[in-house]
């Protein structure tokens, strides 16, 4: 006598439970995405603005920072030289520029002095500027003439000149010093003492040679 017997099987994939969430859990979960959206919106914009921020401070920087005035020499010569008498009356003619690049900064010069040196040792000086302001972008001329009490040549130097104009020509040195301020709006900078020091050479006629002239100078502070 046979009995069947049934095994009971389970299905592979048994139906999943449904959970069944209340209508605060489905708010909670609303403003916690609420929440993350507007964090990352206020993110967004506080770093728009501060890159807008730090472009804007990098310009004004750039406008308010200080350019060093521009010196150059346009004319200088001894006529003298061209004569062979010429240590009887020699003088020595100048002329250059100081230019303020500067956009809004205006600078305040004390008043300058003006010396010119060959071989490091200085042969004649006067000065040359009272105390005067200069407007942003604008050039103010120096020129002169240096003769008598304010040109001191010695015969040796002379005849050193003389030698130098035999190998092509003679190098000087045109140094202005003076004490500025830079100026922006109502603020004023601390003084700066300031020197240009610009190589001239002149040629057999006693002229500036060419490539000497309108060379921007060198410019220290001390």
């Amino acid at each position: 006598m046979r009995s069947d017997h049934h095994i009971p099987i389970e299905p592979a994939n048994p139906p999943a439970l449904k959970r069944h969430h209340s209508a605060q859990y489905y708010a909670h979960r609303v403003k916690e995405s609420l929440t993350r959206r507007a964090t990352k919106v206020f993110c967004a914009v506080f770093l728009t603005l501060f890159l807008v921020v730090c472009v804007a401070a990098f310009i004004l920087w750039l406008t308010l920072r200080p350019h060093r005035p521009r010196f150059h020499v346009e004319e200088f010569s001894v006529p003298a030289l061209a004569h062979e008498a010429g240590f009887e009356n020699p003088a020595v003619i100048y002329k250059a520029t100081a230019r303020n690049a500067n956009q809004i900064i205006g600078v305040y010069y004390d008043s300058a002095q003006l010396a010119v040196y060959y071989q490091e040792q200085i042969i004649g000086g006067s000065p040359v500027l009272f105390p005067f302001y200069q407007k942003p972008k604008n050039t103010t001329v120096i020129e002169g003439q240096l003769s008598g009490d304010t040109l001191r040549v010695s015969g040796p130097q002379w005849q050193q000149f003389v030698a130098d104009l035999g190998k092509g020509e003679v190098v000087f040195r045109l140094d202005i010093s003076s004490t500025i301020r830079f100026r922006i709006w109502r603020w004023h900078s601390k003084h700066h003492k300031m020197h240009a020091r610009c190589p001239v050479g002149v040629g057999p006629d006693g002229f500036i040679l060419p490539h000497y002239r309108d060379k921007r100078c060198p410019l220290y502070f001390t």
